[in-house]
Formats: structure tokens, C-alpha cells, sequence
């Protein structure tokens, strides 16, 4: 599996992007999808995992209420919708595949590049 994420930016505090996580492969919607965040000098964070089916969401409790993960297997490509978005959520955004719904980042096999996501206040 390839996957290749994408939809950072700029934006300011308040505001709201998307991030897709676009995959290659026809196994993909057999895997739990996650994305994780880097902040500079700072260690690789959990963010948000969605189930292969969809019906199973979670998230770090510092995004809770804010984003929200969604999955479209026919088109390959998880989303997190981010919204009110705070200057603590600036970092480089990762998506990852694993055979199990898991926060552990040694769990996840497939990483895709990342994406910069910057929130100025």
C-alpha cells in the first residue's frame, strides 16, 4: 500500500483544512487508516484511526470535538476534516495503514510523506 497525504496549509487560528490520504492498492480497504502529527523538535503524536469498515473513530483527546477522521474505500482516501483549528495544531501531518486499530505508531506498515499543516493566531 501507497499513500500519499495532502491538503495542508496555512490558515489562522479558528479556520478549518482537509486532509485527504490518498492510497494505491486494492488491499486498502483492509487496513485501519491513522494519522499522526510532528511538531518541530518534537516527538511523532497520535491523532486520529478509523476502523476498515468506517464505524470505528478515534482521537487524542486534544483534538476531540474538532476533527473528525472519515473513510471512502471506493475511492481509497481517508479524510480528517480539521476545524477550529489553534496554533498547537501547527505541525507536519502523517497518514499510516495498519492491520489493527491502534495509537501505536510501530503498529502502522505503510507511511505516507506528510503534510505541513501551519495555524497562525
Amino acid at each position: 500500500v501507497q499513500l500519499q497525504a495532502s491538503g495542508g496549509g496555512l490558515v489562522q487560528a479558528g479556520g478549518s483544512l482537509r486532509l485527504s490520504c490518498a492510497a494505491s492498492g486494492r488491499t486498502f480497504s483492509r487496513y485501519a487508516v491513522g494519522w499522526f502529527r510532528q511538531a518541530p523538535g518534537k516527538e511523532r503524536e497520535f491523532v486520529a484511526v478509523i476502523s476498515v469498515s468506517g464505524s470505528g473513530q478515534y482521537y487524542t483527546n486534544s483534538v476531540k470535538g474538532r476533527f473528525t477522521i472519515s473513510r471512502d474505500n471506493a475511492k481509497n482516501t481517508v479524510y480528517l476534516q480539521m476545524n477550529s483549528l489553534k496554533p498547537e495544531d501547527t505541525a507536519v501531518y502523517f497518514c499510516a495503514a495498519s492491520a489493527v486499530v491502534t495509537r501505536l505508531s510501530q503498529e502502522y506498515n505503510y507511511w505516507g510523506q506528510g503534510t505541513e499543516v501551519t495555524v497562525s493566531s
